[in-house]
């Protein structure tokens, strides 16, 4: 069997998701979130923070964790998933950018994994530590390996933990450097609980629509609807960008996608975790008072990586303008083995 047949065969039985299933999940992954302790995705690197909020629970690492949730599927007519709300019209800004990502993504030559190996992604990230006296941003080099099916389980993670860096308006407590150094290979997640939806896993990701409509779907599935709604379907866009890799075909389609949520607004000049500057498009969120964004190379196009940055001092604990999370993709290969595990 050639290496395209054995992908298609690994596409195959990834499990398409139905909307019973997917609301008991959402069920019982709130039920799991509102438990004191243990009740998210476990991780051996308790520093690290989510970046990427996706879906109803807000607070599941998306960027961190790819494992499925196995949905399952009775033999019986499926219902129909219900229509996300009407697309908006976008500022001409954000309608070019993204459309350049799009046709920028298709013209990249990209990776083709075969089942059985990993996804190797090397990023950095700016992360915000908070806590009872303090708050700092954790500066972070990480590289994953990241299983081609499913189950982040199986994936491993390397850190080397940087200088700390000021949270807008706030000192570096000394206990912000304590942490410094090399950290791993470690299990990138004991466990997770996600949503079959919101897996980010290559062979999942690769089944997704390819076209603007279908797509645009799948960012809503299990949304709620109104503003709200629209801002989960944001993060969710981040989602499939941070720390995992999306097929082109479906890259193009996410950004164009993500060019009709409502909300979405440009920005003129945006720098992401490493420093590289570009353009950017946004969306703001009242309730938190930040806007999170996500960066493109100014002359290419080429995702760079994403940053929340605070537009109501008040909301947000901080200074106007100060970046309180950032990531930057800095390259993605495919290897046939990953680290051993360090053990403790």
């Amino acid at each position: 069997m050639d290496e395209m047949a054995q992908l298609n065969l690994l596409r195959a039985e990834v499990p398409e998701p139905d909307l019973p299933g997917l609301r008991a999940e959402e069920e019982r992954l709130m039920a799991a979130i509102a438990e004191p302790t243990g009740s998210g995705p476990a991780r051996r690197t308790s520093r690290r923070r989510v970046f990427v909020r996706v879906g109803v629970a807000g607070g599941l690492a998306a960027a961190a964790v790819a494992a499925a949730v196995a949905v399952s599927l009775d033999s019986g007519p499926r219902p129909a998933l219900p229509a996300p709300p009407p697309s908006a019209v976008a500022p001409v800004a954000v309608i070019r950018t993204l459309d350049h990502a799009a046709e920028a993504a298709l013209r990249r030559p990209e990776p083709h994994p075969r089942p059985g190996q990993f996804l190797v992604v090397r990023s950095r990230s700016l992360e915000e530590v908070d806590s009872d006296s303090a708050r700092y941003l954790s500066d972070t080099r990480r590289t994953v390996w990241l299983p081609v099916a499913g189950d982040a389980t199986g994936g491993v993670i390397e850190e080397q933990v940087l200088a700390p860096k000021a949270y807008p308006g706030w000192p570096i407590p000394p206990e912000a450097r304590t942490e410094q150094g090399a950290h791993g290979p470690d299990r990138l997640a004991d466990f997770d609980g996600r949503a079959e939806y919101l897996r980010n896993d290559y062979a999942y990701l690769s089944r997704l629509p390819t076209d603007t409509a279908g797509m645009r779907r799948h960012l809503y599935v299990g949304a709620k609807r109104g503003a709200e709604g629209d801002r989960d379907a944001w993060q969710r866009v981040g989602g499939m960008l941070t720390e995992a890799y999306l097929p082109a075909a479906q890259r193009a389609a996410l950004f164009r996608a993500a060019a009709t949520i409502p909300g979405a607004e440009a920005v003129a000049s945006a720098q992401d975790a490493a420093g590289r500057a570009g353009v950017a498009v946004a969306m703001t969120d009242p309730e938190a008072g930040t806007r999170q964004e996500y960066i493109f190379d100014r002359h290419t196009y080429l995702y760079l990586g994403a940053r929340t940055v605070i537009v109501d001092p008040a909301k947000a604990r901080g200074t106007k303008g100060g970046v309180t999370e950032s990531t930057a993709q800095l390259s993605v290969r495919v290897s046939d083995t990953a680290p051993r595990i360090k053990k403790n």
